[in-house]
């Protein structure tokens, strides 16, 4: 957040009750009563050119590793481990936020960003999120808008 307000952005922020087993989003979303496809988690990879690259998903998606891949210009994305997380972005799981990390790792924000004015993101603490535009994202990540999600399969 104090990133955030360096950049002068407005944001809102929410605060709620979080527990070890329920850091989904589908669970932030009822807990501070916004739609869950607003809520996006980010996530963290490793490409095999780049090191450490960045997805920011609609939490009730599913990242495309090769989609990311692409994106990011390595032939290969892995998830990074969840023993490095906080050593390579300060932040522990459930409490990544796509901005203020240790470096400024490349950035990619799902397309479907692109519906809202506002999206939500973790403030960089569990039991905390901010919503602010992601524009701002874009600008204070020096990131971009990419197509990262695995697409529905028809259930038939």
């Amino acid at each position: 957040m104090r990133i955030i307000e360096q950049h002068k952005i407005t944001y809102v922020e929410y605060e709620f009750e979080w527990s070890e087993d329920h850091l989904s989003a589908d669970n932030v979303a009822e807990k501070i009563g916004i739609e869950e496809g607003k809520i996006f988690k980010t996530l963290v990879t490793v490409g095999n050119k780049t090191g450490p690259v960045v997805a920011v998903i609609p939490g009730n998606k599913v990242l495309d590793l090769k989609k990311l891949a692409i994106a990011s210009d390595n032939k290969k994305v892995d998830m990074l481990h969840l023993k490095d997380l906080e050593e390579t972005t300060g932040y522990i799981r459930g409490g990544c936020s796509p901005i203020g990390m240790k470096k400024l790792f490349p950035t990619f924000i799902a397309e479907e960003a692109d519906q809202f004015d506002t999206i939500i993101v973790s403030a960089g603490k569990r039991g905390m999120q901010i919503e602010v535009s992601p524009l701002s994202i874009l600008q204070v990540t020096k990131g971009k808008i990419a197509d990262l999600t695995m697409k529905e399969q028809n259930k038939e």
